[in-house]
C-alpha cells in the first residue's frame, strides 16, 4: 500500500543489534513522539490509516522490524530473539528521538517484543508510556498458565484450554516448512480477503512485501514462544500502560491480561468490541483513544 496523499514519510536506515532497519517519520516535529511498532506478518504499512489520523498533531516513527518489510533479514532463528528485537527498538529511539521520550504504540508481535523493552530497566527511561494491543508479554503468559494450574479448579483449566484453542496456529508455526510453503502457495494471495471476511476490514492494504513477511516471520515464534512459557522470567515496568483489549479478537483472549497490575501497575485497561486488526477496522477510533491517553501523559512527561 502507497502512503496516503500528502503523507510521504522521510526514510532513514538505523542500525539495530546487528540488523539494519528501515524506519520511517511523519508529522508535526513539535509534537509528542509516537514510536509505532508493527506486528506478524505486517509491516509499518498496517499504521498508514492511523498515521493519517494522527500526523497534523504528532511526530511519528515506525519501522520495519527485523526479517520484514525492508529491514534486514536474520537467516538465523536465534537472531529473532526478544532481547534482540528489544535492542532494535532501543536503537530507533536512540536514533531519531535522542532528546524525547517516546509513546511507544504496538500491536501483535510488535506488543510482544515491546513488553520486553517495556520491562528492561535499561530502556524504561525512554519511554513515556506504551498503548499495547493484542499482544502480552509471554513471560506474563507463562506466570499466568501456572496460576491457572495452581488453582485446580475447572474455570481456570476451561480459561487455559480456550487461550491454547485460539493459539493453535502457534503449533502450525513450528512445524517444518509447512508455514513457509502455505504462504506460498495461498495464503498471501489470499490475505486481503481473509482480513475483509473475518476481520470486517472493508478495503484491506495490499503489502508488496506480504509472502515474505509471512514466511520469515514465524522465525519470531520459533525463536521464543517455548522458552518464555516454559521458563517465564520475573518482567516489571513503572512505564504507564494503556491496554487495549479486542473482545471479539480470535487468536489472543482478554483473561490473559487479568493479572497484568501485578507486572504494570500503572495500568489503563480499555475493553472494545472489536476483532484482532482493530487498528485497521476503526483507525478513527484508535487515533480518539490514543489522543486521550498520550495528551494526558504528556503534562505529566514533562513535570518530570
Amino acid at each position: 500500500m502507497n502512503a496516503p496523499l500528502g503523507l510521504e514519510p522521510r526514510r532513514i536506515t538505523v542500525q539495530g543489534d546487528g540488523v539494519r532497519l528501515a524506519t520511517y517519520q511523519w508529522g508535526n516535529a513539535r509534537g509528542p513522539t509516537l514510536l509505532l511498532v508493527h506486528g506478524y506478518p505486517d509491516s509499518h504499512e498496517v499504521w498508514l490509516p492511523l498515521v493519517r489520523e494522527l500526523a497534523a498533531d504528532y511526530r511519528i516513527i515506525a519501522y520495519d522490524v527485523r526479517g520484514a518489510g525492508a529491514s534486514e533479514v536474520p537467516s538465523r532463528i536465534r537472531d529473532y530473539r526478544l532481547p534482540r528485537l528489544a535492542n532494535d527498538l532501543e536503537a530507533v529511539i536512540r536514533a531519531l528521538s535522542p532528546d524525547r521520550r517516546v509513546h511507544l504504540v504496538a500491536h501483535d508481535w510488535g506488543s510482544i517484543q515491546s513488553w520486553e523493552a517495556v520491562t528492561e530497566p535499561r530502556i524504561q527511561p525512554l519511554l513515556a508510556s506504551y498503548t499495547s494491543i493484542s499482544g502480552p508479554c509471554l513471560d506474563h503468559v507463562g506466570h499466568w498458565m501456572r496460576s491457572r494450574l495452581r488453582e485446580r479448579r475447572a474455570g481456570a483449566y476451561l480459561q487455559m484450554l480456550g487461550q491454547l484453542l485460539s493459539s493453535w496456529y502457534i503449533a502450525f508455526f513450528h512445524t517444518p516448512l509447512l508455514p513457509e510453503l502455505t504462504w506460498r502457495f495461498g495464503l498471501a494471495r489470499a490475505w486481503p480477503s481473509l482480513l475483509r471476511r473475518v476481520e470486517g476490514i472493508a478495503k484491506p492494504h495490499v503489502s508488496t512485501t506480504q509472502l515474505q513477511d509471512g514466511q520469515r516471520g514465524v522465525r519470531l515464534y520459533r525463536a521464543n514462544f517455548i522458552s518464555s512459557l516454559f521458563r517465564p522470567r520475573e518482567r516489571h515496568t513503572d512505564v504507564p500502560v494503556h491496554l487495549v483489549i479486542p473482545t471479539r479478537d480470535r487468536f489472543v483472549r482478554p483473561q490473559l491480561f487479568d493479572e497484568l497490575t501485578r507486572w504494570a501497575p500503572t495500568l489503563w485497561r480499555r475493553e472494545v468490541r472489536a476483532g484482532h486488526w482493530q487498528l485497521l477496522a476503526e483507525p478513527q477510533r484508535l487515533a480518539l483513544w490514543l489522543r486521550e491517553f498520550v495528551d494526558r501523559e504528556e503534562p505529566a512527561r514533562r513535570a518530570s
